[in-house]
């Protein structure tokens, strides 16, 4: 497979972006501190210093955003991969992400990249036109911003995500949803799709584990599904003894269930041992099968399960007959049964999502893209 563009798309002649612009959504303290208004953690950063994103610091003046247009890597994924399963089924999507997180998850599977304090990590360039351009050269209906949480970065994701619409690309945002009302209002105004990472549904995990808070999520979640247009799906990373009990996974279920609605997709996936925590074992196929059956006794009408193969649990159901409308195995498509408005082609049930034609062939692989600005 081929690790760079192929030779067909033209040079993207934009000039290189500059790192460091104007950051948003912070405020002066008096003292020469100030403080970041972005998320929930409201860093007090002296100048010189910079919050424990990492991407936002004060330059003596203000808030900066230090990583605009610069990027950890860009690669085609499938679009399943983020995960999403009712949105744009089998196409390919550009995805990138940063460095730095604003979350300190002991569990982090990304850590290499969201855990990074080396600016040098970030070895990709790119304006927000280049990205777009390159999209639609590279057959991709969509741009992601992933592999870190993009919130930290929304000066050039919103840009970025501007480009994108104009020449009919979607976006999409994989996050934590640990992000502020204010900021949060702007960054999914332009976000046709998110998947919410739902760490656990209990307070002690989020501290202990994330040293965050829960509510703030659950703010998010409701925020999006009732209060935006983007089409929300939602991710819980299973780690043993953790936060994949009864009664914690029934809790979090039903509040899926009445407070976002039985049409939200829910997928549960399994953890493998990384970062800080290798000490515990990988989650059993069983445990996810486990929490599937629970989300669905509480209503939920979407689930699956992820990072393992089960093409039962990773297929698509249609809400009205039962008939199995996306056959999935990981991130490969098999037999199709929706049209191309996402009814089903038995009873005509629409089914909940982005459906926009037929299904893509991009399929499980990945192929990695280098931008270049020469």
């Amino acid at each position: 497979m081929t690790e760079t563009c192929p030779p067909s798309p033209p040079r993207f002649p934009f000039g290189a972006p500059a790192h460091q612009v104007p950051g948003r959504y912070w405020h002066a303290l008096g003292d020469g501190r100030v403080q970041c208004d972005l998320c929930p953690r409201l860093c007090k950063i002296h100048p010189g210093q910079r919050g424990l994103c990492f991407l936002r610091a004060n330059d003596g003046v203000g808030m900066v955003l230090t990583s605009y247009g610069r990027s950890s890597g860009f690669c085609i994924d499938p679009v399943e991969k983020k995960p999403l399963a009712h949105f744009l089924p089998g196409t390919p999507i550009l995805s990138f992400g940063s460095a730095g997180c604003n979350l300190t998850c002991k569990f982090c599977q990304n850590w290499d990249i969201s855990k990074a304090r080396a600016v040098d990590r970030l070895n990709g360039e790119a304006t927000p036109e280049m990205i777009a351009e390159a999209a639609v050269q590279l057959g991709c209906r969509s741009v992601a911003f992933t592999y870190n949480d993009p919130v930290i970065m929304l000066e050039y994701a919103v840009d970025v995500a501007k480009a994108c619409h104009a020449r009919g690309i979607r976006t999409v945002a994989v996050t934590a949803g640990y992000i502020m009302p204010e900021a949060r209002a702007e960054f999914f105004a332009h976000m046709d799709a998110a998947n919410v990472d739902l760490k656990a549904f209990t307070e002690g995990f989020y501290h202990e584990l994330a040293t965050a808070h829960l509510e703030p999520v659950l703010d998010s979640l409701r925020y999006l599904v009732h209060d935006t247009t983007c089409w929300v799906e939602i991710t819980t990373l299973l780690i043993p003894g953790k936060n994949d009990g009864e009664a914690e996974l029934t809790a979090l279920s039903h509040w899926v269930a009445t407070e976002l609605g039985t049409e939200v997709p829910i997928h549960f996936s399994a953890f493998h041992p990384d970062y800080k925590m290798r000490d515990l074992p990988a989650t059993p196929p069983d445990t996810l099968r486990r929490a599937r059956q629970i989300a669905m006794a509480a209503g939920l009408r979407h689930v699956y399960v992820g990072n393992v193969h089960d093409r039962e649990a990773d297929s698509t159901y249609c809400t009205g007959c039962g008939a199995r409308v996306i056959e999935r195995d990981w991130y490969q498509l098999g037999a199709y049964g929706l049209d191309d408005r996402g009814q089903c082609q038995s009873c005509g049930t629409p089914m909940a999502g982005i459906f926009d034609g037929p299904p893509g062939t991009w399929g499980r692989k990945r192929q990695q893209i280098r931008l270049s600005m020469t």
